[in-house]
């Protein structure tokens, strides 16, 4: 029988299977931006072929995932 650990587990790993399908669904998959949408900085090559469909800089993707706008 199992305890409470065990269920618990199997519950975060069923949370983390959903989670992982929605990103999946949700990930963009057209060719990347060569400039930034926000700062106009072009965007790296390693970074555009790492993330396709990226519209952003990694400095600007990690402010808007803050909630900060704007380079």
């Amino acid at each position: 029988m199992p305890d409470d650990m065990d269920m618990v587990q199997g519950i975060n790993e069923q949370f983390q299977a959903a989670a992982l399908a929605e990103h999946q669904r949700n990930r963009p998959t057209g060719p990347a931006a060569t400039h930034c949408d926000d700062c106009g900085e072009e965007i790296p090559i390693k970074r555009r072929l790492a993330m396709p469909g990226c519209r952003r800089c990694i400095e600007c993707q990690s402010d808007f995932e803050e909630g900060v706008y704007g380079c």
